[in-house]
């Protein structure tokens, strides 16, 4: 059964700029706090935009490696990355307050993200943030992952996450960003992939095979170049299938 509506995502506050032009297409928001991305200023921009246009906030850490977007694995003790984390969450829900605003989720980034799916110190790391946050937040998780489990095993709230314009591998992770199949930026390519995710609860991988997925929430990364008109295109005809964003 296709659902009426579903939730668009989208990583934010990372320095590209467009903020003004993806809030209105989308429902939630990963807010960069610091790690990989952004500062307090930013955050507090990104939050109003995010208020004016009743977008669901997220918090958006990573590992501490501006150097690198986040998207390089960093070797830290557990203790470090854990205060890392959390100091990282805690700077934005201290803006959040500020503004009248709650926070809705946690999506980690980059490295971190694609580390806790398979890796199970990583994914126990991110559960104890969870925990020791003591806030009804959701964490967006992957489908079929470490973190997935630990997560329902702990009795955190979770929210399955698919990626519209990433290509996945028959094991449900991500094509490496380093294989030029990695992206999809076509828009008819992007509709297709996003829309069997939703009809049918599976995904086309790199190698042509159909896997089981579940999703709530689509994410279509905020510094893509095209990411304006990818949303843009989405919602148009998401729309004539009779699916909401919201």
């Amino acid at each position: 059964m296709i659902p009426n509506a579903i939730d668009i995502n989208a990583d934010v506050g990372e320095g590209v700029g467009n903020e003004s032009q993806l809030m209105p297409f989308i429902s939630s928001c990963n807010i960069a706090c610091g790690g990989h991305a952004g500062d307090k200023e930013t955050m507090r921009s990104v939050i109003k935009l995010a208020k004016e246009h009743r977008v669901k906030i997220g918090a958006h850490p990573s590992f501490p490696d501006k150097e690198n977007f986040g998207r390089v694995t960093m070797e830290m003790s557990c203790t470090a990355l854990f205060k890392s984390i959390i100091g990282q969450i805690n700077d934005l829900m201290h803006i959040l307050k500020e503004e009248h605003r709650a926070l809705h989720h946690i999506k980690p980034h980059g490295a971190l993200y694609n580390l806790a799916a398979v890796d199970e110190r990583i994914a126990n790391i991110i559960i104890e943030v969870m925990k020791a946050l003591v806030l009804p937040v959701k964490l967006y998780v992957p489908f079929g992952s470490v973190v997935e489990k630990l997560a329902i095993s702990h009795n955190i709230p979770i929210i399955y996450e698919a990626f519209a314009d990433r290509n996945y591998n028959d094991d449900l992770t991500l094509v490496s960003r380093k294989n030029k199949l990695a992206s999809i930026d076509n828009e008819d390519l992007l509709f297709d992939h996003i829309f069997n995710m939703i009809s049918n609860q599976k995904v086309k991988t790199i190698t042509g095979k159909d896997i089981e997925i579940k999703a709530q929430t689509f994410c279509i990364h905020g510094d893509n170049p095209n990411a304006v008109n990818l949303i843009k295109n989405l919602g148009k005809r998401l729309k004539t299938h009779g699916i909401q964003i919201r």
